[in-house]
């Protein structure tokens, strides 16, 4: 049976979270069909909009993305402390990006200095903690993203039914590792599918966004920031920096070559900072989704997770 999203979601145990998105009906529905030779390649980029756009209107994170053309993988961190350290003018403001609030929400957003009698106020706050808590909930993240997509796609092939599988799979990143082996995962699949050749040209990817602003000397607003010397303090960004990353990618693309000599290439920095050797690495980072479920980590993490979830067992524990 399927696990229950709050017993997946645990933010005791980490903020960020591995999920995919499949479509049904039939297979390419974002790229060409093969059986009638219509393409569909234009969808991809409605899915890649939708998400860097609501990346600005949740408090939760893109750290990295792949559209495939009949799945989407995507890599979330969820920032709890600043939707509940917004105003409630800020968080009505964010939710009217999604919705119509309701009519007191919607009076005190156009006049906040307008005195509420206690019963509006009281009403008021629990509209507001509503709106709030819904804005770092990857559930209510991921409906908002793929709702308007399945919708958008059904008017053009003008039917009904569904676009997507019915839930998306969620999976619970517990440690930097596994959190680096898993972005490596989600920017490497093109390639691994053999739909492109190198990083710079991956479609749809959140690699090819990185490299295009590094290369004009930033970092793009809609993705969580690799950590730098040029952040703000306290600003909250990923646990290590872009060259680092970049050249784990880079590794890790060379492992995938049988005539890969691994004596001949010099191992980066990154991995030796994980303590993680190369094979486990290469088996990690090119078969996330087959070690894991659910929860991906060490063997102690996932322990903490299992007991804070209130599970009796998880898969791919004997694999950390």
């Amino acid at each position: 049976m399927p696990v229950a999203r709050n017993r997946q979601i645990s933010l005791i145990d980490t903020p960020y979270y591995h999920c995919v998105s499949r479509c049904v009906r039939r297979a390419f529905l974002c790229g060409k069909d093969k059986l009638t030779g219509k393409d569909y390649e234009h969808r991809r980029q409605w899915v890649e909009d939708r998400l860097l756009i609501l990346s600005t209107i949740f408090c939760i994170d893109v750290c990295a993305f792949a559209v495939m053309s009949n799945h989407t993988h995507i890599v979330l961190h969820v920032n709890k402390q600043k939707a509940l350290a917004m105003s409630d003018l800020e968080v009505i403001k964010r939710w009217q990006h999604l919705h119509k609030a309701s009519l007191l929400a919607q009076q005190f957003s156009q006049n906040p200095n307008k005195i509420l009698n206690h019963i509006e106020q009281k009403t008021l706050s629990t509209t507001v903690e509503i709106y709030r808590q819904r804005l770092f909930d990857i559930s209510w993240f991921m409906r908002e993203l793929n709702e308007p997509i399945a919708r958008q796609a059904n008017k053009e092939d003008e039917c009904t039914g569904h676009f997507w599988e019915g839930r998306f799979k969620s999976q619970a990143l517990l440690d930097e590792q596994t959190l680096a082996a898993c972005m490596v995962y989600v920017d490497l699949n093109p390639i691994r599918a053999n739909i492109e050749k190198s990083l710079e040209t991956s479609r749809h990817t959140s690699i090819k966004m990185r490299i295009q602003f590094k290369n004009n000397g930033g970092q793009p607003e809609s993705l969580m920031p690799f950590s730098s010397n040029q952040l703000q303090p306290n600003f909250v960004s990923l646990p290590f920096s872009f060259t680092d990353y970049n050249a784990l990618i880079n590794y890790t693309m060379s492992l995938r070559k049988p005539e890969t000599c691994l004596s001949g290439i010099c191992k980066p920095p990154l991995l030796f900072r994980l303590k993680v050797d190369d094979l486990s690495w290469m088996r990690t980072s090119l078969h996330f989704e087959e070690i894991y479920n659910i929860a991906a980590g060490t063997h102690q993490s996932l322990q903490k997770y299992k007991l804070h979830t209130n599970r009796k067992r998880l898969i791919g524990v004997k694999s950390a």
